[in-house]
């Protein structure tokens, strides 16, 4: 395949992308509506599963294929990409207001799954038995089947519970626009179907040109194959914004971020142990620190426009880190 056609096809692949959240955000929108489901539900549930599964895809062929390093850094450059660009471009665009209950609820419990996957992964190197001038593509550490499967069944308790407090603590009727509910999930269906197959064009192209330029696997997974399958939500949580639906958007990056880190890197350490190289450690790391810092923001009730350019920026640096180091 020719650099021009790969590049045709990652185009073909944003337009896919733009108008499969356009569908996806007014049908989830439509339906959680007409259900009384809060947007924030709908967006920590149906759009984040709906929008992960480009990375559910990668990470688990990933994983198939023996190749452990795209596995772990896709989710963790995903997740790095959902908090800093995702939400920095979302605010920078218009101030987004954070519901009470994903600031004190959802951040922490990814925080906290990040630092158990943390401490599982770079054992190894916090006991020190590697050293930190150990090379960065080392292997140091691993995710085993018992904590994937662990990660699994923590991750259905959780969204069983989301389902329990949505359905205690109904919405109000509103006087907005419902669709027909056969209407609102073909506008779903269609937009998922949009979605991954935008998702993997973009991935599997960007691939194409970022090996034809000569990077790394890592780098790859860390920074193409992350952005790559990240458009979803970028794209979702833009247009949600624009539409209004500020719990979809932030829903859908909290609940994008514990999907991938509980069920993605779950499904893939179930299916293949997943070794762990030195510089995903250190990725890890980043993404807690990232996660609090974002979630300070969050407290505030708001992500103002200041603190969205903040974010845009330190997700520039880290890819600088991520190319340089």
């Amino acid at each position: 395949m020719t650099l021009a056609l790969n590049i045709f096809l990652l185009i073909v692949g944003f337009v896919a992308l733009i108008k499969g959240a356009d569908f996806f955000v007014d049908g989830s929108a439509s339906l959680a509506r007409t259900f009384k489901v809060p947007g924030v539900i709908i967006g920590l549930t149906i759009v984040a599963l709906g929008t992960s599964a480009p990375e559910l895809a990668v990470s688990t062929s990933a994983a198939i294929n023996g190749s452990n390093e795209i596995a772990l850094s896709n989710v963790v450059g995903s997740n790095i990409f959902n908090l800093l660009m995702v939400l920095g471009v979302c605010a920078v665009i218009c101030p987004i207001p954070i519901d009470k209950g994903i600031a004190k609820r959802d951040f922490p419990f990814s925080i906290v799954v990040s630092a158990v996957v943390l401490l599982a992964a770079g054992w190894n190197v916090f006991t020190g038995y590697y050293p930190l001038t150990t090379p960065m593509n080392d292997y140091v550490g691993v995710i085993s089947r018992p904590l994937a499967i662990i990660l699994l069944v923590v991750f259905i308790a959780y969204i069983a519970f989301l389902i329990y407090m949505a359905k205690k603590h109904p919405t109000a009727e509103t006087d907005e626009k419902k669709l027909p509910v056969w209407k609102s999930l073909l506008l779903i269906v269609v937009g998922i179907a949009c979605i991954v197959i935008g998702g993997q064009l973009v991935v599997e192209n960007a691939k194409s040109i970022a090996a034809f330029f000569g990077m790394s696997e890592t780098l790859i997974g860390l920074t193409i194959v992350a952005f790559g399958t990240s458009l979803p939500e970028l794209v979702t949580s833009v247009v949600a914004s624009r539409k209004g639906e500020n719990g979809l958007a932030v829903g859908n990056v909290v609940g994008s971020n514990i999907f991938n880190l509980m069920f993605i890197l779950g499904v893939s350490g179930a299916i293949h142990p997943i070794a762990v190289n030195f510089a995903s450690v250190i990725d890890l790391a980043i993404l807690i620190a990232v996660s609090v810092m974002t979630m300070v923001f969050a407290l505030t009730k708001k992500i103002n426009r200041g603190e969205g350019a903040v974010m845009v920026l330190m997700y520039v640096a880290t890819v600088v880190f991520a190319i340089l180091r």
